[in-house]
């Protein structure tokens, strides 16, 4: 088989190789399981930290939370999970199509992005990740002061 033939010829070596971890997301590879563990990985390393950060300022920090509980929760199916997975890595990146320092745009595309992926994998969300996800931004809050 070569490499066009496959059902993802970018990878080992094939038309697209070279991929960049740290340049942009491409969507279209959001469910390749080796995509999928760097965007995880990317997640891991960079949300808490952007959370607290960014709480006060983004009306959608609950619905990010949200992501973020059902993406960890075992019982979310595996490709909810990559798809949200890919939203929060979109969030975390500091440099995506509106780059987040630009005042009142900033965070507009990684709203679009949070309910995007709510739309298509919302019904995963469940009320345990909702409570969670409200907790943890009261908590996150009450530590900015």
């Amino acid at each position: 088989m070569s490499a066009s033939d496959k059902a993802s010829p970018h990878v080992n070596g094939g038309p697209g190789a070279g991929f960049d971890p740290k340049g942009p997301l491409d969507p279209g590879r959001a469910l390749v399981p080796h995509v999928m563990r760097l965007n995880e990985q990317r997640v891991l390393r960079g949300f808490w930290p952007k959370m607290r950060k960014v709480v006060a300022h983004v009306p959608f920090a609950a619905d990010a939370l949200a992501l973020w509980f059902c993406a960890r929760d075992e019982e979310t199916p595996l490709a909810a999970k990559g798809m949200m997975f890919a939203a929060l890595a979109y969030f975390v990146m500091p440099f995506d199509a509106v780059p987040d320092f630009i005042a009142g745009l900033g965070y507009t595309d990684d709203a679009a992005v949070i309910m995007a992926v709510l739309a298509i994998v919302g019904r995963h969300l469940k009320p345990r990740h909702r409570a969670a996800a409200k907790a943890a931004v009261e908590r996150l809050r009450a530590e900015r002061g």
